[in-house]
């Protein structure tokens, strides 16, 4: 008796690679969270200095996204990840030849326009590559590199920067881009053209095809067909409500175990690794969970909303975490957050490919993106004055408690089944 072919996993490495990206791109983004102390200090930032310097980024990251979905979707993801990546990297390594806050403004702006293109390449890469039943676990891997980014810029960078100055830190950091884009020209191309991807593999991840619309390549779908779609909103609000709450711990994070628990730069990185690791065992049991559901017979609507509305849960202990007596009782209690996070995430993150066309996903995460981004600007502005006014991070941890409830809720409102989107004038 003949044993059936193995069906092959290459698709996993690809994942890898997009997981790896985004870990870097994590990295370069949270240096300037973990190096405000020590700015602040030599150029006499105030909070609401720092909140514009956060607050150009995601201007830039709200550009960018709108300008480089459909870039990608056009160009494809090969060349389209590579460029972005070029761009974010320069930019990082300029941060380097500033000194003051109008430099770091402009360096920053041309980072965020250039990470901005990160998830409308990778989301639509896992389309292309993963079958919708592995999409979300795919997705958490990948999301996941954010944590581990997190997690790596608390250890590298206070290390670098305490022997060669802070300066040196986007240097080193910079650096790891430009192995990752040799890896990716060697190893990325399309599924159905790799020389890798055996045919029971390519198989599995076109399997979707019949549902996914006309394949890629055969036409675009234009921005007023899309800014229509009831599904487009959906997770465009959505991203508006949750993605400010990432940012504001990502960059805001440190200086609040630096004020509240008297961490300095040398001390706050192991509290910062353990947030983040939490939050990437939630990134990964966010994707997992809906995807075993949906292994196991539930409606893909019922299995990736039942998800987000746990993580939704795990955040709302964030409402207490100021009041946290105990170091650890804190980090306990933001993990749990950025573990939820995370896990929603994971699943909003498929949305766009678990209802639209596969060569509209990278134009919709845009859309989505630039929408988190302008609620990102908000948050800088509205953290920036919080803390010069106020002096505490309780207003803005009530803002993380009620986003993701809000963020379910419109979910619902405006796609309550997740059906396909239905998009007039389709394809020209």
């Amino acid at each position: 008796m003949v044993s059936a072919p193995s069906i092959g996993r290459y698709r996993w490495a690809i994942c890898a690679l997009l997981f790896a990206a985004t870990s870097i791109n994590y990295v370069d983004r949270q240096i300037i969270g973990v190096l405000k102390p020590t700015l602040q200090v030599e150029f006499g930032w105030s909070e609401s200095a720092f909140g514009d310097v956060i607050f150009w980024f995601t201007a830039a990251y709200a550009l960018g996204y709108m300008g480089f979905g459909p870039l990608i979707d056009k160009i494809g993801v090969r060349l389209g990840y590579a460029a972005v990546v070029i761009l974010w990297t320069a930019a990082h390594m300029a941060h380097a030849l500033v000194g003051s806050i109008g430099g770091f403004v402009a360096v920053r702006f041309a980072l965020g326009l250039g990470e901005s293109g990160n998830f409308p390449a990778s989301l639509k890469a896992i389309a292309e590559w993963f079958p919708k039943r592995e999409r979300a676990l795919a997705t958490g891997i990948v999301v996941a590199g954010s944590n581990v980014g997190a997690i790596v810029t608390p250890l590298i960078v206070p290390f670098v920067a305490y022997r060669w100055g802070w300066r040196a830190a986007f240097v080193v950091t910079g650096s790891l881009s430009v192995a990752w884009l040799a890896l990716w020209f060697k190893m990325y191309r399309r599924p159905e053209v790799h020389s890798r991807v055996s045919a029971g593999e390519l198989a599995l991840i076109q399997g979707d095809a019949a549902a996914a619309g006309p394949p890629p390549g055969s036409g675009r779908i234009p921005w007023r067909a899309l800014m229509c779609a009831r599904e487009t909103w959906a997770y465009a609000l959505a991203r508006f409500l949750i993605d400010p709450i990432w940012w504001m711990f990502l960059f805001w994070l440190p200086d609040f175990f630096a004020k509240r628990y008297s961490l300095d730069l040398q001390h706050f990185g192991p509290p910062l690794v353990a947030v983040y690791l939490l939050s990437d065992i939630g990134s990964v049991a966010g994707g997992w969970m809906s995807s075993k559901l949906i292994r196991l017979g539930v409606p893909l609507n019922r299995a990736r909303k039942v998800t987000m509305l746990l993580a939704s849960v795990l955040v709302l202990p964030v409402l207490f975490a100021v009041y946290a007596n105990n170091l650890w009782l804190a980090v306990a209690i933001v993990g749990l957050a950025t573990a939820g996070h995370q896990a929603f995430s994971a699943n909003l993150y498929t949305f766009p490919s678990d209802v639209f066309p596969q060569q509209s996903v990278a134009s919709v995460v845009g859309i989505g993106g630039t929408a988190g981004a302008i609620g990102a600007m908000l948050m800088a502005k509205y953290a920036g004055w919080v803390l010069d006014s106020i002096g505490s991070y309780a207003p803005i941890f009530v803002v993380a408690g009620a986003a993701y409830w809000l963020a379910l809720a419109a979910i619902q409102l405006l796609s309550p089944r997740m059906d396909r989107a239905v998009l007039g004038a389709r394809m020209v």
